[in-house]
């Protein structure tokens, strides 16, 4: 059967795209000719803030003794699980060194960047988990230089929490900047920071319009746009938690699409039954978001069969994916196009995106289905190299001076035709690039 849309979104993230990109420009423009003072206006006229901006290990302290014992505990079990899934990963990449043809050794190894920007969002909700998600990778992945930057609050400055956890996974510096102003000075080295490598961290419209705009200055992560998921469900599954399930991920924000693909039209209708009440019950601005992000981006598709469903899925390309069906394996194997990865009912995206281990910091808008989301790897450079003995370089040499001729580079072609002057005097070669 065609795909049936039981509820269908009237706009797409793409729609609510705001023209920021000349905003955006002008800032950063600004920024970089006017240095320090110039960001310090925009954070004032942005953030609102007129506090300390680059935090001292004594604004540290006390912010840390602000976040309850509790709390502390509960960011450490984080920080933990995502310190060794990040070292997990990062074991994952190995120096080479491989023998091409005798004397010819050529290698690879796994560089780490020197100094990475990582954004906090700290406006509607405070992203605890975003500061250890960013610093921790970042930190495993061997960075010389980390800094957390993190919008602050008018007349509070940044989230106390926020502060801790940057803190105790690794932060280098910690800047009371948010927004474009934010990426700018981690971008071009203000306030004596080292100039970003590479920027990480989700954000509003305005930090990934800046990070789109100063990508190739410096490396990013990726750039995301509003927070998606997708659930595969089938007549197994719980309606209850699958709804709870897509309601937590609509409260993300007015723009945070959610779906349902399901072969159970039973199923179906009980969970838009049951979404419109757990959404009343949220406080109210998460509440004004979900409902916003339901009624606007939601929808519900009833497939066929699995195969049907799993197809869907890829089509969508899900940042996160959840599986509440039967024969996980079978759909561990099948799906090719996500973010990351939930299967079952014992596990929810809310874990991931919280304490898992795996990183919250993923592709949105499709783009899983060419990337995967921030890893220990994306902080790290796998470059090559290679040595050789004279004999070694024998072969190579007249194989690159013959294609180089063919190609019409006769300067890479003298390049070899010399060394092979040099090691093999009174030897003839054949360098010519006819047959």
């Amino acid at each position: 059967m065609k795909r049936e849309y039981l509820k269908k979104a009237t706009l797409t993230a793409k729609s609510d795209a705001s023209e920021v990109h000349e905003t955006v420009k002008t800032i950063l423009a600004d920024i970089e000719a006017g240095g320090d003072e110039t960001a310090l206006e925009y954070a004032r006229n942005f953030d609102k803030y007129e506090g300390t901006v680059m935090l001292t290990a004594k604004d540290i302290e006390a912010a840390s003794a602000l976040v309850p014992e509790k709390l502390k505990r509960d960011i450490e079990f984080s920080h933990d699980n995502v310190r060794r899934f990040a070292e997990a990963q990062k074991a994952t990449v190995s120096e080479v060194e491989v023998e091409i043809v005798p004397g010819m050794i050529a290698g690879q190894k796994a560089i780490p960047v020197d100094a990475a920007g990582c954004y906090v969002p700290g406006g509607r909700y405070s992203h605890i988990a975003s500061a250890i998600m960013t610093v921790t990778t970042a930190k495993v992945a061997g960075c010389r230089h980390i800094t957390a930057c993190s919008p602050p609050r008018p007349g509070v400055g940044v989230a106390p929490a926020i502060i801790y956890a940057a803190h105790i996974c690794g932060a280098d510096r910690i800047l009371a900047m948010g927004g474009v102003q934010g990426v700018a000075a981690m971008t071009f080295g203000l306030f004596g920071l080292p100039k970003a490598n590479i920027l990480v961290g989700p954000g509003n419209q305005f930090v990934a319009e800046a990070k789109r705009i100063l990508f190739g200055r410096v490396g990013i992560d990726m750039i995301a746009g509003p927070t998606d998921s997708l659930i595969l469900a089938d007549k197994t599954a719980d309606p209850l938690i699958v709804a709870t399930d897509l309601v937590s991920q609509a409260e993300h924000g007015y723009n945070s699409p959610v779906w349902l693909v399901t072969d159970d039209r039973a199923l179906a209708q009980k969970v838009m039954e049951l979404v419109p009440g757990l959404i009343d019950d949220l406080p109210e601005v998460n509440s004004q978001n979900a409902a916003a992000a339901w009624r606007d981006y939601a929808e519900v598709i009833l497939c066929s069969d699995r195969e049907e469903m799993a197809a869907c899925s890829d089509d969508y390309a899900p940042e996160h994916l959840t599986v509440q069906a039967e024969d996980l394996d079978w759909w561990l194997n099948r799906l090719t196009c996500y973010g990351s990865l939930f299967l079952g009912e014992e596990t929810t995206v809310s874990y991931g995106d919280k304490a898992t281990g795996t990183n919250h910091v993923l592709p949105t808008s499709g783009a899983a289905s060419y990337t995967g989301g921030l890893s220990v790897h994306k902080y790290m450079k796998i470059v090559t190299w290679q040595r050789a003995t004279r004999e070694g370089s024998r072969p190579v040499a007249e194989a690159t001076a013959r294609i180089s001729r063919l190609e019409g580079m006769e300067g890479h072609a003298r390049a070899a035709d010399v060394r092979l002057a040099k090691y093999f005097p009174g030897v003839n070669f054949d360098l010519t690039a006819d047959g």
